[in-house]
């Protein structure tokens, strides 16, 4: 007669079979992603309530002291920097506001930054959450896509402001959202699309709830909605949205829109004044129609401002004056190995011309300088161990050689 084969363990709670079970004194078993499951829903069941917001009226700093504290970490971008200053500066006048009789509503003025990418969008917003010590997420438009599509919903943006204001609500409800790549989902055209476009109008039109400001249903993990899912209530009207785009060739739809203005000698004489190699700072609402946002949520983005390309003389500053400049932060890397770092001017020279020759802004000069310094972040720490050198000097010959074997590396693999 066969012996009766044991039968297999399973959670009584999820009905799994699982390596690590816990019994109970009936014979119950639960697994352990239950039991972590249980203690994270028990900790945002008992997390106490905080302040809706740590700022008052008298401590809500000024537009010139936001510009200030701005400076001290954004080279540059003297007339962003005062858009974004006056619009923070209301807001929050605003969420802080006291109730009153008269029938004034004041209405929330969200943000649009139109610049290149590397031109320090998404270092703007960081840095001004960082002074107000508000809830502040990052999300990317790329990902969303229409209700009922592959990807994630309008209003998985949320999650993560919840997760940076540790599933507080009341408190990531007067938080910072920056969308980022909000240029990615204009539409393919012009005109109306008679076809679905799930990735691009469909999304805006589903972000339009969100900015103007009403209350959403966020799944507590993001992804998809489910029927017999629990959401958590956010409401959006005090939350400041603030989108960034590179819009990429939006310039020839500004440079047609003034070349048709052009009608007899006055308008002629203003066509000359117009600095062709910076056309972004003309930048108008209908630019943006054009480009293949709509309407709608043109209307939802009122403060409307541009970030200038930058010169040899700000990617030279950003290496050297921010707080947490990169040479700042290279330095102190290895000052954590007890090894002093420095750079000679001749190697940052070479550095930023090599940034303006990849046109990728900042960004670029991020790259390069790990390429520079790779090498030697490898091979100081076993040095100093071993008692060989305490310093290091980084001059444009050892940057040099490092790039163009980069370069060379480069050219290899893609052969």
């Amino acid at each position: 007669m066969a012996r009766k084969q044991p039968q297999p363990e399973v959670c009584s709670f999820c009905g799994r079979e699982m390596p690590e079970m816990f019994s109970g004194m009936d014979g119950s078993l639960i697994c352990n992603e239950c039991i972590e499951a249980g203690h994270t829903m028990l900790l945002t069941a008992t997390k106490p309530t905080s302040e809706p917001l740590s700022l008052t009226m008298s401590e809500l700093p000024t537009p010139q002291q936001i510009k200030d504290f701005l400076d001290q970490y954004v080279i540059g971008q003297e007339n962003a920097k005062r858009f974004l200053s006056v619009a923070v500066y209301n807001h929050y006048k605003r969420v802080l506001q006291e109730k009153s009789n008269d029938d004034v509503e004041i209405e929330k003025s969200n943000i649009l930054l139109v610049g290149s990418t590397g031109t320090g969008k998404t270092l703007l917003a960081r840095t001004i959450a960082k002074m107000l010590k508000v809830p502040f997420a990052i999300v990317d438009a790329t990902t969303l896509t229409e209700a009922g599509y592959v990807g994630e919903d309008v209003e998985s943006l949320l999650v993560r402001l919840l997760q940076d204001a540790e599933y507080d609500v009341q408190k990531a409800q007067r938080g910072i959202v920056f969308i980022d790549e909000i240029d990615k989902i204009a539409r393919k055209s012009e005109n109306p699309s008679i076809t679905r476009d799930v990735s691009g109008e469909g999304v805006q039109q589903g972000l339009l709830k969100l900015l103007e400001g009403s209350i959403v249903n966020v799944p507590p993990q993001g992804g998809r909605k489910h029927p017999d899912q629990e959401y958590i209530h956010v409401d959006t009207k005090n939350i400041l949205f603030i989108c960034g785009g590179a819009f990429d060739g939006i310039e020839r739809k500004i440079a047609q829109r003034m070349n048709t203005q052009v009608v007899g000698f006055d308008a002629q004489q203003k066509a000359a004044r117009v600095d062709k190699n910076d056309l972004l700072q003309y930048i108008a609402p209908q630019d943006l129609k054009s480009f293949g946002l709509i309407p709608e949520i043109i209307g939802r983005l009122p403060v409307l401002t541009y970030l200038q390309p930058l010169d040899r003389t700000a990617l030279r500053n950003i290496l050297t004056e921010p707080k947490n400049a990169l040479t700042k932060q290279y330095r102190k890397l290895m000052a954590m190995d007890g090894i002093t770092l420095s750079f000679t001017d001749e190697a940052l020279d070479y550095i930023v011309d090599k940034a303006l020759e990849y046109k990728l802004g900042a960004r670029g000069l991020r790259g390069l300088m790990e390429t520079v310094m790779t090498d030697m972040m490898f091979e100081m720490p076993g040095k100093k161990k071993l008692g060989i050198t305490q310093s290091f000097v980084v001059t444009r010959a050892y940057a040099q050689e490092k790039i163009d074997k980069a370069d060379l590396y480069r050219l290899q693999q893609a052969v």
